[in-house]
């Protein structure tokens, strides 16, 4: 049968357009290593093979030598300006998560209908791009875990309760109401508004930081929005240690080296836990996309050429997809 070269036309234009409205997003401050991560980021993703592209929103100390590192492997860079939270002596679970709160202002790339947030220090190896198909007008991330020491300032940490095993240790009644689901900052679906990113900085003028800073703060933001999404779509390191039995690594797709020591550009294996055969198997795996030439940015084949030449060949039947991140 003669392919319907009218349908494929409308594919491919309906495929770019939808292309050019969403992206990923990450975000990226000051003059270290943390720019290795990204471009980490941006070659899993090239792997993956997302129609998508990483914009990475930069603050104005991240250094011109940075930048065009990140505009050669094909990301598009956004200065951003930094967001802080009003004075306070908030001690904040680590001292760099005051500048956290600038991530807000990804709120207002309002050229891209749906965006996915994630960290410089995550890696994606298989393809996520149907998350971009989730339904709007929700908030989407993959659920925290409250063992780690970072969270020794709370309740849930002083009686051991943890919302990734909640029946190990019931939540005292005395305690008040249970709390409620409660997202790693991480990653994240959302759709960029600016209403949304006004309100998002005008209430933060009258929220008092807290120890997760801009993380709580989302969190209390949308938890009304809020929808969990499995694991597999943010891996946490830690939950390897934690909570075994909630992880099936051969099925995780992406994954966040937040705990101490597991860093790729910066392991040692000498920090706790990160002796582990499973760590050292997830840093080479980040090593071995980092190290591939091959997917080095390369500028793609003119699009309108390309559909033309397609469209004209005999027997064709084939729909390309937007040029990769």
């Amino acid at each position: 049968m003669a392919p319907d070269i009218a349908t494929a036309a409308a594919n491919i234009n309906d495929a770019q357009a939808k292309a050019s409205k969403r992206a990923f997003v990450t975000f990226l401050a000051g003059n270290g290593d943390y720019v290795k991560g990204v471009v980490g980021l941006v070659k899993g993703l090239r792997k993956v093979k997302t129609i998508y592209p990483l914009v990475v929103a930069v603050l104005p100390d991240v250094p011109q030598e940075h930048r065009n590192i990140l505009t050669s492997q094909g990301c598009i860079v956004r200065e951003i300006q930094p967001v802080y939270p009003p004075e306070n002596q908030t001690q904040f679970a680590m001292a760099y998560y005051v500048i956290n709160y600038s991530k807000l202002r990804i709120w207002a790339f309002e050229e891209y209908d749906k965006m996915i947030y994630l960290d410089g220090d995550i890696q994606v190896f298989e393809n996520i791009d149907h998350l971009f198909d989730l339904p709007n007008d929700y908030f989407y991330a993959v659920m925290d875990c409250f063992c780690e020491a970072t969270w020794g300032h709370t309740k849930q940490y002083e009686i051991g309760y943890c919302q990734q095993c909640p029946d190990k240790v019931q939540w005292p009644t005395n305690f008040g109401a249970k709390p409620p689901l409660y997202f790693n900052a991480g990653f994240f679906v959302y759709e960029p508004n600016m209403a949304t990113y006004h309100d998002l900085l005008q209430k933060l003028k009258l929220t008092k930081p807290t120890s997760f800073a801009e993380q709580d703060y989302l969190n209390m933001y949308f938890k009304d929005k809020y929808k969990p999404i499995p694991n597999i779509y943010n891996l946490v390191l830690a939950m390897l240690w934690r909570h075994p039995e909630n992880v099936e690594l051969e099925k995780v797709k992406v994954v966040h080296y937040c705990a101490a020591g597991s860093k790729p550009w910066r392991y040692t294996g000498v920090e706790e836990n990160m002796e582990r055969e499973d760590i050292k198997m997830l840093v080479k795996k980040w090593w071995d996309i980092y190290e591939d030439e091959s997917l080095d940015y390369k500028e793609p084949v003119n699009a309108n050429r390309l559909t033309s030449a397609l469209l004209e060949a005999p027997g064709i039947n084939f729909v390309p997809a937007p040029s990769a991140a």
